[in-house]
């Protein structure tokens, strides 16, 4: 019993000793931390839209636990950044995010700073449409300090959105003729037809959509070189009935700044968003929408790149397009539907679904075009091209529309699976052509149906089958020929004649060699 009580006693001291002392003696910084990075580069974002979160990460590599007195921004309170430490936001009121009082870190630990920011650029007192904004987080003072830079370029912009009611919280939607009746019809699509005096886009300042930017009956949106063009998250441009797109861009002497293209993208401008595909929604030119046109355009990280409905037989194409890239797109580069397209010197690569998808019908003519998809994000069900003359209902009724005109001209139709072109057919007007085109097909089981009797000269002339197209590389959309292509001299001079130049504006007729698809041979750059 004396044992047993004794053993207590002792045990009692011992816990009361032991919750009573400080595990954890802190001492004050010394001015030695180490940091993951001396400068925060926020990159670039337009005025008064948050930036994605960046973080630092900073380290007490001796062997004392340590408190650092104070964590801030030099600019204090004023500072257009704000950051918090390991999920702390530091004091309330008008320094939280701005400063932190004795903040602990254990020895050989570490502990992360996020910092982001959202900027109006209107009161930076900005020159040229951007301002570039700079600070610096201060830790401790004194002869201790050490100071982390942060910087972030600022773009103004023009913004166009939707209207939003600020009690119902309801988004504007677009009303216009949906079903051909010639009465406006409500629809769920959220966005807003652009004012007369929105109509042009120049290249001023860059242009930031939200929800889908309407251009009504009658208009025309005209976009000039050098425009920039940056959509939100499932927002896009749709074009109604009577309507016109004209994208006007031009040759550009920089192929890394494209400065006379109009580029098409998502509103992200970090370089992690910069080939994430699915990012915006599409170029809708809606049924009845006319004498569409796009010239040195990119397209890029849309879920589709150009979708064009209806008005096959109209006495002009319903889109022109021509010295064009679409690229990084989540379903399709161009999806046509009983519709009308003539493009040249096109390039498309890396869809989810197919890059060109000519359905339901309709009239197609490509010359010096690169159809290809190396697409490596998931599995993709479709080739490159898609040719078909039908449609299924929620029934699987097929409904089938005539097929009137598919040329492919002195094209490369490739990709990195195996048929990379599927001709469907199921009514009875099916006309199709591939003429002097490297293309790739090796598919036993298809070779039996009769659009791939590739011996039958009304189908198909001068073609040359699974063989290298050298490209640049193609997985990151590099899409010129190198020396060794197969496409090298096997294009029609009939079709060069017609496309004089190739997407970089070098002459074919001068090169001597009618090469198949959107570029002439070249000389890679080791």
């Amino acid at each position: 019993m004396k044992r047993l009580l004794s053993f207590l006693l002792c045990f009692g001291i011992l816990l009361f000793w032991s919750s009573c002392r400080n595990d954890f003696e802190f001492t004050p910084s010394k001015g030695n931390l180490e940091f993951t990075q001396d400068t925060i580069y926020l990159d670039t974002v337009f005025t008064n839209i948050g930036s994605s979160t960046y973080n630092l990460k900073v380290y007490n590599r001796s062997d004392d636990d340590i408190v650092i007195p104070t964590i801030q921004f030099e600019n204090g309170v004023n500072s257009l950044y704000r950051m918090n430490i390991d999920g702390n936001t530091g004091l309330e009121d008008a320094q939280e995010g701005k400063f932190f009082e004795d903040v602990e870190l254990l020895a050989n630990d570490s502990l992360f700073i996020f910092i982001e920011t959202t900027i109006d650029i209107s009161t930076l007192g900005a020159l040229e449409n951007q301002f570039l904004y700079t600070d610096k987080i201060l830790f401790d003072s004194g002869n201790n300090q050490q100071d982390i830079d942060v910087v972030t370029l600022v773009k103004d912009a023009v913004f166009i959105y939707p209207s939003k009611d600020d009690t119902t919280g309801i988004v504007e939607t677009l009303s216009f003729d949906v079903d051909g009746d010639g009465t406006p019809d409500e629809t769920t699509l959220e966005g807003r037809f652009l004012t007369d005096d929105e109509l042009t886009f120049t290249n001023e300042k860059p242009y930031v959509i939200y929800g889908y930017a309407g251009v009504g009956s009658g208009k025309t949106l005209t976009m000039e070189a050098g425009a920039r063009v940056h959509f939100h998250a499932d927002s896009g441009i749709i074009v109604t009935d009577n309507a016109s797109l004209q994208i006007n861009g031009a040759l550009s002497t920089d192929q890394e700044t494209l400065e006379n293209e109009v580029i098409l993208e998502g509103d992200r401008l970090e370089p992690l968003y910069e080939d994430i595909p699915g990012q915006w929604g599409t170029i809708w030119l809606y049924n009845g929408s006319e004498n569409n046109t796009i010239n040195y355009a990119t397209i890029k990280n849309a879920t589709i790149g150009v979708l064009s409905e209806g008005n096959q037989n109209a006495p002009t194409d319903k889109l022109t397009i021509t010295n064009t890239q679409i690229y990084n797109v989540s379903s399709f580069g161009i999806l046509g539907r009983a519709t009308s397209i003539r493009a040249e010197n096109l390039v498309i690569n890396n869809a989810g679904q197919s890059s060109f998808a000519g359905t339901y019908g309709g009239k197609y003519n490509v010359t010096h075009s690169t159809i290809a998809n190396y697409w490596n994000s998931s599995f993709r069900e479709y080739p490159a091209l898609l040719i078909n003359d039908y449609i299924l209902d929620e029934n699987n009724t097929i409904f089938t529309n005539d097929l009137t005109e598919a040329n492919f001209n002195n094209c490369i139709i490739y990709g990195n699976d195996n048929p990379e072109f599927i001709l469907e057919n199921e009514g009875d007007v099916f006309n199709y052509k591939f003429t002097n085109c490297l293309l790739r097909f090796n598919d036993n089981n298809l070779q039996g149906n009769g659009n791939y009797n590739f011996d039958d000269t009304a189908f198909y002339i001068d073609n040359v089958f699974n063989e290298n197209p050298d490209f640049e590389d193609p997985y990151e959309s590099l899409m010129k020929i190198g020396e060794d292509s197969s496409a090298k001299g096997i294009g029609s001079a009939t079709y060069s004649n017609l496309v004089l130049n190739d997407i970089l504006g070098a002459s074919r007729i001068d090169s001597g060699s009618f090469d198949a698809g959107a570029y002439n041979f070249s000389t890679f750059e080791d």
